[in-house]
């Protein structure tokens, strides 16, 4: 009986009369639970052999078949990636597609395949030429780290014609190295890519028992912020930032994108974004070739430096990206962390290493016994007995007996095989025998079994040797490309563009951007809050939308900001039907959305008979009229000032406690709060009054603010609030027209250092301008605000290095921030080193009191 009829032998019929029977519950149930066993199967098939990585070699099984296949084709020679494929699939159970994608997604990494030919550009998208046309080998280091048999684990493959690797013994954290992403069933994984020195320099502090920090690099470059990177742990999160640089005012470029994208899919949510009208530009051009370069032309009268920001926020020139560190260990899915994943790694690879030294020392041992056999058989001449037998077994026997004398030195027993060798040997070997080569091998077996056992005691000093070795055999060239910065997030309302038109019908209470027929107020962007006030004394907050009703006969409505502290509202309003007149002076604040609002105690009756919204809480005087009443005063004025401000709800002081015919305004008065004091949050990169980042000092309305970026960009800033400066600012203050600033930069055009010192008297008042040269080359060396402009200049003299201190503001005189400046010095500079005076200290460090406005400098 064959295997499968004794596996169905005591099956119960199937009763194929009846389709009742076949359709009823008891079958049913039958489906059921083959399903779920079925479906387990296929579950745990997806998880552990295709798409969750295994962490001892941190790849997939496909991508270990194709390793493997390339390994077993190794010449030194490239391959063609066709015939790449088709070897694979003696492995692999899958169609050549999904193994020439694997390859490809391999090749792409420029780590273990050395390519030749188009294997596509994951920067643009474009997709590699056919399997025929391109061609691949293992590079030097996969043959390094990857590959031993003798401590590999094998196992049939999938039709059990050969033996396949259920791991490859990987000496790296190759998974941290090239990142993974895969969709399993019920679970994912997805691990960003980490530097491969920063992996080596961690390796190496781990085995020392130092604390260690790891974080994404991407080969796309860009900046990440991995404040809430949580160690790569599933719940963490990066943002990641295209690199995008000013060229000229009306010109943006990207150089660098972020990961997970290419050029054309930013593109497109660059065109999608302008589109919706959340940002404006003129045209995007796509110039990239070997790097990226994609220019944004901006509509005129645009703010470079507002659409960058509106760039991150309403496209994919910034992405969030959610690591899930799941990887196979003991044959389960786990979920870890990066820090945890290397030390398993390094582990890992301490223990192959022990294992290739113990596999070296078996080895070895051998050699040296064989070696030591050898030499005892010809020096003493055993091997003459072999005249004397009279058949093998009988020489066997013979040779034996005369190698007892002379095998107390030997360092194990002779078997019956190490005498079949030597009767193995060639005459010739015997004749030619050379006794001092023989020690000499000897001597040299002993020094490296030495050697072996040496680095198994100290086999943690040995890892550190492996991994220093592979980042100086392999680092070059592969610096860090993704920088590490805190950037916050853009806060959308600063950066909307108010492309929709606002209306309000106040009798009927609908306000909205459909009511085109209406009483049209302000131009608003989808992000705006508004603030509506009724004639009944009740006030909300609700969000921009196409039409919505808020109650009727509305008396104000206008933008709202939460944070904005000095926005004061002053209000007389008549405390019921037939209460008194109150007055109050009182700031919104934070309060919940499409809430009705008081304005006192909410009183049936209560109407607002005068109220005005006063951007910097001026305090202006109205003139109050009464109705007609015997003995009493008719008209009179109130001065705001003279009312304190208070909670949004406070009820108020009586004004009168008669009857008011109408309130008229008689002049806007001056802010009563004082001087703005404002703040610059350099994450965000925002001025504002909102007490968030470092304090820059107090502002009158009609000063200004002058901000210049690293890369020469400046620009002047009415005192509004929030100002919008961006994140790469070099220097902060207030606009002193007579100011005088020294600049050493590298001029690109002239190729020379040069010194400038300027006024900025005579710079631009609404536009971006810059202080160095339009050349792409030119670059920022050192800025000075302040009387104190010295430096040292390292330069190369003969074949030493020289040193000589410079007073900047001794070698240019000071004209217009246009001007190029003065050529100081012919030499070699190695270096320029900043002498950080009592004056600069001083005035470059944040000081809260309004006479030191400059934050940096």
């Amino acid at each position: 009986m064959s295997d499968i009829e004794d596996k169905y032998a005591n099956a119960p019929e199937a009763d194929v009369k009846s389709d009742t029977a076949i359709l009823g519950l008891s079958n049913a149930n039958h489906l059921e639970k083959l399903y779920d066993g079925w479906f387990l199967d296929y579950a745990s098939y997806v998880i552990l052999d295709r798409a969750v990585p295994y962490f001892e070699d941190g790849l997939k099984p496909v991508q270990r078949r194709i390793l493997h296949t390339l390994s077993e084709m190794n010449n030194g020679h490239l391959i063609k990636v066709a015939n790449v494929v088709g070897a694979t699939m003696r492995y692999h159970p899958h169609g050549d597609s999904s193994i020439y994608t694997a390859l490809v997604g391999l090749g792409q990494k420029d780590l273990l395949i050395d390519t030749q030919g188009n294997w596509g550009n994951p920067l643009t998208g474009d997709g590699a030429a056919a399997g025929r046309y391109i061609e691949g080998r293992l590079s030097q280091f996969a043959q390094e780290i990857l590959f031993n048999p003798e401590t590999t684990e094998w196992i049939p493959n999938y039709d059990g014609t050969r033996k396949e690797p259920v791991t490859l013994p990987a000496k790296f954290p190759l998974l941290l190295a090239q990142g993974v992403d895969g969709i399993a069933v019920g679970l994912s994984t997805y691990i960003l890519p980490h530097n491969f020195n920063e992996l080596c320099e961690a390796s190496v502090a781990y085995l020392k028992g130092k604390k260690f920090t790891l974080y994404p690099d991407f080969f796309t470059g860009g900046t990440i912020d991995v404040s809430h990177y949580d160690d790569g742990a599933r719940g963490g999160k990066i943002k990641v930032r295209a690199k995008i640089e000013v060229q000229d005012a009306k010109t943006l470029v990207i150089s660098e994108i972020p990961y997970g994208t290419t050029t054309g899919s930013l593109i497109e949510s660059i065109v999608a974004a302008n589109d919706k009208g959340k940002i404006k530009i003129k045209r995007v051009d796509d110039d990239t070739a070997q790097n990226v370069e994609i220019v944004i032309h901006l509509l005129p009268g645009s703010e470079p430096q507002k659409m960058i920001e509106a760039l991150y926020a309403f496209t994919d020139c910034e992405k969030s990206l959610s690591p899930c560190t799941c990887v196979i260990i003991d044959k389960k899915p786990c979920f870890t962390t990066t820090s945890e994943l290397l030390k398993l790694s390094v582990d890992h690879t301490k223990n192959l290493l022990k294992w290739e030294l113990e596999n070296d020392l078996k080895h070895s041992q051998e050699k040296w016994h064989a070696t030591s056999l050898e030499k005892i058989f010809i020096e003493k001449e055993v091997y003459e007995v072999m005249k004397k037998a009279k058949d093998h077994d009988e020489m066997i026997q013979l040779i034996d007996e005369g190698l007892k004398p002379f095998t107390k030195k030997l360092r194990r027993e002779v078997t019956t095989e190490d005498i079949e060798k030597l009767v193995a040997l060639p005459m010739s070997k015997i004749a030619r025998f050379n006794r001092k080569k023989a020690d000499e091998l000897l001597k040299s077996l002993d020094d490296h079994i030495a050697e072996i056992h040496a680095n198994l005691e100290n086999i943690i000093d040995y890892t550190v040797a492996h991994f220093k070795n592979i980042q100086k055999k392999y680092g070059a060239g592969r610096e860090r490309k993704t920088q590490i910065a805190e950037f916050g997030k853009v806060d959308a309302v600063h950066v909307a563009m108010a492309n929709q038109k606002f209306y309000v019908n106040r009798k009927e209470g609908f306000i909205g951007t459909d009511l085109k027929k209406e009483e049209y107020l302000f131009d608003v962007s989808e992000y705006d809050d508004i603030i509506v006030f009724k004639n009944d004394g009740s006030y909300k907050i609700v969000k921009v939308s196409a039409k919505d009703f808020v109650g009727k006969d509305i008396v104000l409505v206008e933008k709202f900001n939460k944070d904005d502290e000095r926005r004061i509202y002053n209000v007389i309003y008549q405390d019921g039907k037939d209460g008194p007149a109150l007055i109050k002076r009182f700031n919104v604040g934070g309060i919940t959305r499409n809430k009705d609002y008081p304005m006192g105690k909410g009183k049936p009756g209560t109407k607002i008979l005068y109220i005005s919204s006063n951007a910097n809480g001026e305090a202006g005087t109205v003139k109050v009229v009464l109705k007609p009443r015997p003995r009493v005063k008719l008209n009179f004025e109130v001065d705001f000032s003279e009312v304190e401000i208070k909670g949004r709800n406070a009820v108020g002081n009586i004004v009168t406690k008669y009857p008011v015919r109408s309130i008229k305004k008689v002049s806007d008065g001056e802010s009563t709060l004082g001087a703005k004091i404002f703040y610059f949050d350099a994450i965000s990169g925002i001025v504002s009054t909102q007490k968030k980042g470092d304090r820059i000092g107090a502002f009158e309305d009609e000063e200004k603010l002058i901000s210049i970026r690293n890369n020469g960009m400046a620009k002047l800033h009415e005192m509004k609030d929030p100002i919008l400066v961006g994140t790469d600012i070099l220097y902060l203050g207030k606009y002193d027209p007579k100011r005088v600033f020294t600049v050493l930069y590298f001029e690109g055009e002239n190729f020379n250092y040069m010194v400038k010192r300027f006024t900025l008297e005579t710079c631009p008042t609404t536009t971006e301008f810059n202080i160095l040269s339009d050349h792409p080359d030119t670059k920022m060396i050192e800025f000075f605000s302040t009387e104190d402009a010295r430096v040292t200049m390292d330069y190369q003299s003969g074949h030493k290095v020289e040193q000589e201190e410079l007073d900047l503001t001794e070698l240019a005189e000071i004209k217009t921030y246009k001007a190029l400046g003065s050529k100081f010095t012919a030499k070699k500079v190695k270096r320029f080193t900043r002498i950080k005076g009592a004056a600069h200290e001083e005035e470059s460090s944040v000081h809260s009191d309004s006479d030191s406005p400059d934050l940096f400098g």
